[in-house]
C-alpha cells in the first residue's frame, strides 16, 4: 500500500470513529425544522401558481398546486403549533382560515369553473389575510398576481394527447 493511501485511510478511519462518538455522546444536531417565514414565502408561491395556472385553465396544474398549498399548511400547523404575539394556536387558526376555501378549490377544479375558480382563490386569499390579522401580521396583505413572475414557466395547460 502507497504512504499517500494509507494517511488518506487512517484519516478517513479517523473521522468516521470521531463521528461515531460524537453520536453516542449524543452530539448530533437536531433535525432540520423549517421556520414560519421560509414556509410562508413557499406558500407565496404557490399562492401565485395557483392563480396563474387557473387564469390559464391548466386544471391538471390548479390541482398539483392546491395539494402543494394544503401540505404546507399542514407544515406550517406541524412545525409551528403556535404563534406569538396571538391567543388562538396555528393548528386551529389555519385550518380554520383554509379549510373551507381548499375545499372550494377542489370543487371548483373537479367542476372545471373558472368562476367558481375565482370565488374560491378570494376566499382562499381572504383566509391567509385573516389569518395575518389575527396573528397580528396584517401588515403583510396577499393580493391576487398582478404579473407572471415566473418567466422561466408556461402555465398553459400541455396540449392534448402529449
Amino acid at each position: 500500500m502507497t504512504m499517500p493511501l494509507r494517511s488518506g485511510l487512517r484519516a478517513l478511519a479517523g473521522l468516521v470513529l470521531a463521528t461515531l462518538a460524537a453520536c453516542s455522546r449524543g452530539d448530533t444536531p437536531p433535525p432540520y425544522a423549517p421556520g414560519l417565514g421560509e414556509i410562508m414565502s413557499a406558500q407565496q408561491m404557490r399562492h401565485a401558481k395557483l392563480w396563474l395556472a387557473g387564469e390559464a385553465a391548466n386544471w391538471e396544474l390548479v390541482r398539483y398546486e392546491i395539494d402543494e398549498l394544503e401540505e404546507g399548511f399542514a407544515d406550517a400547523v406541524e412545525y409551528h403549533p403556535t404563534h406569538r404575539n396571538t391567543d388562538l394556536p396555528l393548528a386551529e387558526l389555519v385550518p380554520q382560515m383554509t379549510r373551507e376555501p381548499i375545499a372550494a378549490l377542489r370543487r371548483a377544479d373537479d367542476a372545471r369553473d373558472r368562476a367558481a375558480f375565482t370565488t374560491a382563490f378570494d376566499a382562499l386569499t381572504d383566509g391567509c389575510n385573516g389569518c395575518h390579522r389575527a396573528t397580528n401580521f396584517g401588515f403583510n396583505v396577499v393580493t391576487r398576481p398582478k404579473g407572471d413572475p415566473f418567466v422561466n414557466q408556461d402555465f398553459a395547460p400541455p396540449p392534448s394527447g402529449g
